[in-house]
Parts: structure tokens; C-alpha cells; sequence
């Protein structure tokens, strides 16, 4: 049985292999996106909070990035509690001259960071033009479109059954066997030693990879997302927002005076993301981030009249269905951080281990035909 086993293992690995080792590198990469970025950009992010010296109106705000870009439309507006973080601005793609597609970031356009007490901006920052982007795009294959995710997703559900079969190859028959499938022989030959970087590294990183991987698949099959729903026996598709019922004719609601309103809702938000309306029609939507979220994308959403401010509804992320709160779920699972920085050190330990284990397995395949080989001339020199 296990002869069957170290087949599909083999032929799976040599199949997906490269892809495996790319996906595992640029998901390192990625894991310490945040930070690394903060880390080498603290301008964008951070202020010295100037004691008791008070922060400008959000419309003070917006006024000064729309000097540094005229003509420019605000989508957006992110505010955090912390007093020495930056305010981001969000704006409108821009449509560049001659072009056919608007030039911005990933989801919209570029993003301006601004002193929340002197006005100073800080920008463009647009994320296709970054390093990071650049991991994401060959983490998700995108570089490659349509057929580039795909090979990501085939490859993904590969490493799903090359984790499974390498668990199975990996139980040991005997008490022995099983110490010396849980260290690493760090003095014994190379040979030893490769045998041991793939065969007890790869059992301790098998359960964080396979739920990696399986997380992953989110992004690459649509099958695969309802299939949340599914199991879970909840809809897909949330509910809809509620809609403004003031007449158009009256004043519309401001940056400030939703982000007065958020915070009279939830005063210790870490932050509030506001959205103005796109049509006379829609909501002011307030994406709020209670103090004790459970992650990042546990967000509450509060909705306001554009007009008059009235309060139309609220939707916390405790109060979304089942199916919807797991799929949430599932980016700060899969990029390592559902408990923080723990967790995060762990997704990085695990995605590097990753990226050796096509290696450190095909040396083994090699050295596998080559003891093979010399097997069988072994043989044939023993039959003469």
C-alpha cells in the first residue's frame, strides 16, 4: 500500500512541485506584508502625536490631498484611534489620457496618507506599483491570468494530497522508527541529513501547510466557496444594505459628521473605514473594527442616511451567518494572523519549509534510482 502511496506522492510532487515552491516563497514573503512595509515607510504610517494639540476636521483632510491632486474624487476615508497614525485617503481611479483602463491601486485608485494634525501628505502609494503586489500577483498567479490561476489552483489541491500521502508515508511501524522520525540527525551524512529535513520537518509543518493550502483554495475555485455555504447551510450572498429615504434636495452627510456618528456607536473602535454613497440612492457605509475582534476582517458595518445621518441599520460580524463569518475567516487564516504575531512567526517558519520540501524530495527521488540502480547491477553481476 505504501508503494502506492509514494507514487501519487512522487508524481504529484514532480507535477506541481515548482508551482508548490513558488507559492510557499512568495506566501513568506507576504506574511509580514504589514509590518515590513510600516517598517520601511514609517512616514506613510506614523506621526508624533503632538500632546494635546487636537486633530484637523476630516474635511480639512480631504482638502489637502485634493490640493496636492486637483480634479481628484475622495471614495474614502480611514481613521484610526491611535492618535500617532496617519489618516488614509482613498481616491477615484484616475483615468489617464490615451489609456484605455484608470490608473490606480488594486480595487480602486491611488491612496494619499495625511498628518491628522499639520495636513502634511504623504503619496500617491498605489499598490500595482509595489513589491508586495508583485508577490501577491505570483502567489495568486495572476501574472498569468485566468490560466496562471488556475495551474495555482490545481497545484493547491496537489499539495493538499502530497501533504495527506506524505502523513501516510511518514507513520513509522516501530517505537524506533518513530525517534528518528521526530529529530533531525544534524551530524549524519548529507544524505541522512536530507532525508531527515524532508521526512521529520515536513511532519512538523503538515497540519500548518494543509491548512494553508486548503484556505488558499478560496481564491482559486468558486466550487470551493460555495461549498462553505454549502456545509455551513447558510447564504451566500449577504443582506442588502439599506438605502437613503431623504429627498436628494437636502445636504449631504460629511466625512466628519459620519465619523462622529461611528464613534457614538462604537467608541472604541480601532479604526473606521468611510465610504461615501456612489448614487443618490445608496447608504453611507462605516466599516468599523470593534477593540475585541477576533481578526482583522471581523469588522461591524454601520449604514447612515447620505442626508441627514440617520442611523438605517447596523450589521456586526457576530450577527453575520455562519457560512459568512468562516469565510472571513479565512484570509487572516491563511495568511498566519488569526492569533498575531504567533501565529504569523509559525505561517512564516511553515512557507519556508515549504519551499525546501520539493527539493530536499526530489534529492531523495534521486538518490532513491540512483541506490536502484546499483541494485540492479548488483544483480545482474551476481547472474553472470
Amino acid at each position: 500500500m505504501k508503494i502506492f502511496f509514494r507514487t501519487i506522492h512522487l508524481y504529484l510532487s514532480l507535477a506541481a512541485g515548482i508551482v508548490i515552491a513558488v507559492l510557499c516563497f512568495t506566501g513568506a514573503v507576504l506574511v509580514f506584508e504589514k509590518e515590513l512595509e510600516q517598517g520601511w515607510h514609517p512616514e506613510r504610517y506614523f506621526v508624533a502625536a503632538p500632546g494635546e494639540q487636537p486633530r484637523l476636521f476630516l474635511h480639512q483632510v480631504t482638502q489637502a490631498v485634493q490640493a496636492v491632486v486637483p480634479q481628484s474624487r475622495v471614495t474614502g476615508v480611514k481613521v484610526y484611534a491611535d492618535p500617532a497614525r496617519t489618516i488614509e485617503v482613498s481616491l477615484a481611479a484616475l483615468q489617464v489620457k490615451g489609456e484605455g483602463k484608470p490608473k490606480g491601486g488594486e480595487g480602486g485608485g491611488p491612496k494619499y496618507f495625511v498628518n491628522p494634525y499639520s495636513g502634511q501628505v504623504i503619496g500617491p502609494y498605489v499598490y500595482r506599483d509595489t513589491f508586495f503586489y508583485t508577490m501577491f500577483a505570483l502567489h495568486r498567479g495572476m501574472v498569468a491570468g485566468a490560466v496562471g490561476k488556475f495551474i495555482v489552483g490545481v497545484s493547491t489541491l496537489f499539495f493538499l494530497f502530497i501533504i495527506a500521502t506524505g502523513l501516510v508515508l511518514w507513520w513509522p511501524a516501530t517505537g524506533k522508527v518513530l525517534r528518528q522520525r521526530l529529530s533531525v540527525k544534524w551530524d549524519a551524512s548529507w544524505k541522512r541529513l536530507n532525508h531527515d529535513l524532508h521526512i521529520v520537518l515536513g511532519f512538523y509543518s503538515a497540519l500548518f501547510l494543509f491548512v494553508f493550502a486548503f484556505t488558499g483554495l478560496a481564491w482559486s475555485f468558486e466550487w470551493f466557496n460555495q461549498g462553505i455555504f454549502t456545509l455551513t447551510n447558510s447564504e451566500m450572498k449577504g443582506p442588502e444594505p439599506p438605502k437613503s429615504v431623504a429627498a436628494p434636495a437636502n445636504a449631504r452627510l460629511t466625512y466628519e459628521a459620519a465619523y462622529d456618528i461611528a464613534r457614538q456607536q462604537m467608541p472604541a473602535a480601532q479604526n473606521f473605514s468611510i465610504q461615501l454613497p456612489k448614487d443618490s440612492a445608496e447608504a453611507v457605509r462605516v466599516a468599523m473594527l470593534p477593540q475585541n475582534a477576533p481578526h482583522e476582517s471581523a469588522n461591524d458595518e454601520l449604514y447612515l442616511d447620505q442626508y441627514n445621518g440617520q442611523v438605517l441599520g447596523k450589521l456586526a460580524f457576530k450577527d453575520r451567518n455562519l457560512g459568512q463569518r468562516v469565510r472571513r475567516s479565512f484570509k487572516p487564516v491563511h495568511t498566519g494572523g488569526i492569533f498575531g504575531l504567533p501565529s504569523k512567526i509559525i505561517a512564516l517558519i511553515a512557507c519556508v519549509l515549504g519551499v525546501t520540501f520539493p527539493i530536499t524530495g526530489v534529492i531523495l527521488w534521486l538518490n532513491r534510482l540512483k541506490k536502484e540502480k546499483k541494485q540492479k547491477q548488483k544483480q545482474l553481476a551476481m547472474a553472470d
